[in-house]
């Protein structure tokens, strides 16, 4: 199983400002000494000894993540935030082109469908693109996104061969399960549990985690218990969650303390706050490795989400 990902902010796009591109470029430059200069090996070292935070950027795209499975044509796509254009452009380059994706949507606030529109492979007539929602409401709310006067074009002129599907519990693909949980969210949010067979991930964005989550009963043990990964939702710092009680985001901490509960391998930070720079999350995932340490918790690999990143299991 391969996971990518395309879009990992949360509630509206946050690219790189020119001040934070020039902060940057400036922090580099005051690292710098004539011997990291002075040849091609030793300027290659000086950028790989740089801070991820300086060189880089997590990423300005609101969350879209893939699934793959090795020397498989289809493609599961979980959520169609403005990452999704991104992801659709790289298929283009891909040969041969995926010729179907599964698209999964754990809600339909606007930063988990605005990419929608602009999803390249929707619009090829040689592509299927089927949708899942647990919601009954999901055509509508994706055809009224498509119309004047928010968008130009409807959804029926994606050319693809589209299929709506309103999930009514768990559903089977060759070599593949999948399953889904309602969360706790302004408005309804949904986890899903992504199953090979040898590998069993969470993703479980948009969600502020209660004492419910943590009990140890039939429903929660067989979604959470002993996964492999889970990306989920880790918007906000302790403070800032007791803050923004009720708004539907976890605290790092929490999600690290749940993370624990049901013993999961690795842990992703993701859906991050459009007002946050590159360097706060990064500080962000090194205070969730502290926290792991100063509460004695062993076992969990920590990764901050960012564009770009890919992970197997």
């Amino acid at each position: 199983m391969r996971i990518d990902f395309w879009g990992v902010r949360g509630s509206l796009p946050a690219p790189l400002l020119p001040s934070q591109i020039r902060s940057k470029v400036s922090s580099i430059v005051e690292r710098l000494t004539p011997e990291d200069l002075a040849s091609r090996e030793s300027r290659e070292r000086f950028l790989a000894g740089l801070p991820p935070w300086l060189f880089g950027a997590v990423g300005g795209n609101t969350p879209c993540v893939t699934v793959r499975m090795e020397n498989f044509p289809e493609i599961w796509v979980f959520d169609a935030g403005s990452g999704i254009r991104e992801m659709g452009i790289a298929m283009f380059k891909e040969k041969p082109k995926p010729s179907r994706y599964h698209l999964f949507f754990s809600h339909f606030h606007w930063d988990h469908i605005q990419g929608l529109p602009f999803f390249g492979p929707a619009y090829d007539p040689s592509v299927a693109v089927d949708f899942y929602s647990p919601m009954t409401e999901m055509e509508d709310v994706l055809r009224n996104q498509m119309c004047p006067p928010c968008f130009p074009a409807h959804l029926d002129t994606m050319g693809s061969r589209k299929k709506f599907h309103v999930l009514n519990g768990p559903i089977a693909f060759s070599g593949l399960a999948i399953s889904y949980k309602k969360m706790n969210h302004p408005g309804g949010c949904y986890s899903y549990l992504i199953n090979d067979g040898k590998h069993r991930l969470i993703y479980a964005t948009d969600t502020s985690l209660t004492a419910e989550d943590f009990l140890m009963n039939e429903e929660n043990t067989s979604f959470f218990k002993d996964a492999d990964m889970i990306i989920i939702d880790c918007q906000y710092t302790l403070g800032e969650a007791i803050e923004k009680y009720n708004w539907g985001h976890n605290a790092f901490s929490m999600a690290a303390d749940f993370s624990a509960n049901w013993h999961i391998k690795q842990m992703v930070l993701f859906h991050h706050d459009p007002t946050y720079g590159d360097h706060k999350l990064y500080n962000m995932l090194q205070s969730a490795r502290w926290y792991l340490e100063r509460m004695n918790i062993k076992g969990i690999e920590l990764t901050l989400a960012t564009e770009g990143l890919e992970i197997k299991l």
